[in-house]
């Protein structure tokens, strides 16, 4: 599974169901995308850290950028920024996860379940 940037938050937020989604995967992956934007919500060199450190310590592999991902996320920006408010940092995580061939999991519905090929699974908090 591919985790969006707010399946994160919830669990730093202590959601424990968030935590046992993450746990309950074998393979846990998250995009370049998400990487970043979790290193640019830290305050300081020491929320740096930790992020890198829970990373490392559960396993998760990041999945960089290829040109087949930045083709299908410029697509998606294309066709559904207007009709669902899809922006470029969700449509680089889906194109990821599709490129992947991996099911996303993200409680942010309303831009990705537009994706046709996107095998993706709702998180509830």
């Amino acid at each position: 599974m591919i985790f969006d940037t707010d399946i994160f938050i919830w669990v730093q937020r202590g959601n424990i169901k968030a935590a046992e989604i993450m746990e309950a995967s074998d393979k846990k992956y998250l995009s370049i995308q998400t990487y970043m934007e979790l290193l640019q919500g830290a305050k300081n060199k020491i929320q740096h850290k930790y992020v890198k450190d829970f990373l490392s310590s559960f396993a998760f592999e990041v999945l960089p950028f290829t040109e087949n991902i930045g083709h299908r996320a410029a697509i998606y920006v294309e066709e559904y920024a207007l009709s669902s408010g899809i922006r470029a940092g969700d449509a680089l995580i889906a194109a990821t996860a599709v490129e992947c061939n991996r099911t996303l999991v993200s409680s942010n519905k309303k831009h990705f379940t537009i994706i046709n090929e996107l095998k993706f699974q709702e998180f509830n908090p």
